[in-house]
């Protein structure tokens, strides 16, 4: 079943963040994952506040993104994460086709 990474973030440092963005893609694909939106404009029809910028990228499994998560090779991108963006992350767990 697919799992799925949402992540709700506000940038802090643009440079950081591209740093950031070219070593999470690597890691992402490495295990597996791919985008599904990335920082594409996010509308809130209902409810609030106002989003900041949206990613979501698909996991073939929750197991196999929790590796991704705990990797060595993702460790490096957190590192940055710290300096680049706040974020919110969410990790969910997708429907099985009926």
């Amino acid at each position: 079943m697919p799992a799925y990474v949402i992540s709700e973030v506000e940038v802090r440092d643009a440079a950081a963040m591209e740093a950031y963005r070219t070593l999470a893609a690597k890691t992402i694909a490495q295990y597996g994952g791919r985008y599904l939106a990335r920082g594409a404009a996010a509308e809130v029809v209902e409810g609030g506040p106002p989003p900041k910028t949206i990613i979501i990228v698909e996991f073939p499994s929750m197991a196999r993104l929790r590796e991704w998560y705990a990797s060595a090779e993702y460790a490096e991108a957190l590192k940055l994460r710290r300096i680049a963006l706040e974020r919110r992350l969410m990790f969910v767990e997708g429907v099985l086709p009926v």
